[in-house]
């Protein structure tokens, strides 16, 4: 890690365990923990850990800030964890993935192995001490050692073909025209058409084509062109849509 950053940050999934969030915080001399919280709070059981971890978070003197999503969505926690990590980027980050469910463990790891480029990310695996004998209560206690993890890169498009896909994942029914598309791509700058009038039509297509089409539909597989009557129709594939939930 740099040594340009000097405030650490802590993100946990928030679930049934204090000792393997609250521990880590001490040994690192944490400044402030982000805890990934069910954002449905009615079926949610880890009020009464959030109480105490909050408690014990004062006690340190250590800032504590929520951040909400689906526990069962592996892309909608990978959102809410690079969210973090890009907002916090100029500071250490310890990303602990020992907290929470298997999902939210996956998406942090993920998120990690997504933002590779970040020089001060670091996930991390907390081993307790032991485990809890009866379900209903906290899950395991104390912490036997703090396990860093390696990431590796996860490739993502180039930011010009998220750009193209958000524009396709934001369009009624997620799919719209050619046509349409190559107007749009070319009044957001996102190609860029060097033509005469005369030809100005045809060499937009191009560069769609090229530029745009090509690599989310045959690289990435995010979109697939159907044709319907004298129209070509661009459609976000399932691929684009887990896609978009954390990449845009």
């Amino acid at each position: 890690m740099t040594n340009l950053a000097t405030f650490r940050v802590h993100i946990a999934p928030l679930g049934f365990e204090v000792d393997r969030i609250i521990i880590p915080l001490k040994q690192t001399k944490a400044d402030k923990l982000w805890l990934i919280s069910h954002d449905n709070r009615t079926t949610d059981l880890s009020a009464p850990y959030l109480e105490k971890i909050k408690k014990e978070c004062k006690k340190l003197g250590v800032e504590v800030k929520i951040a909400y999503a689906d526990r069962l969505s592996l892309f909608k926690a990978i959102k809410s964890i690079k969210d973090i990590i890009e907002e916090e980027k100029n500071n250490y980050i310890y990303v602990n993935v020992a907290s929470g469910s298997k999902i939210q463990a996956i998406a942090c790891m993920m998120a990690c192995m997504v933002l590779k480029h970040c020089e001060n990310l670091k996930p991390f695996y907390a081993e307790p001490e032991k485990y809890a004998a009866f379900e209903g209560k906290q899950q395991s206690f104390g912490i036997k050692d703090t396990i860093p993890l390696p990431t590796y890169e996860i490739q993502t498009p180039k930011p010009k073909l998220l750009d193209a896909l958000k524009i396709v994942h934001e369009h009624k029914n997620q799919k719209l025209t050619k046509k349409e598309m190559a107007e749009i791509t070319e009044e957001k700058g996102i190609i860029t058409v060097n033509a005469e009038k005369s030809n100005h039509s045809q060499a937009r297509f191009a560069s769609l084509d090229k530029n745009i089409i090509e690599p989310l539909e045959k690289d990435w597989k995010f979109i697939e062109i159907e044709k319907i009557g004298r129209n070509r129709w661009i459609k976000i594939t399932e691929e684009g849509k887990n896609a978009a939930e954390f990449l845009i």
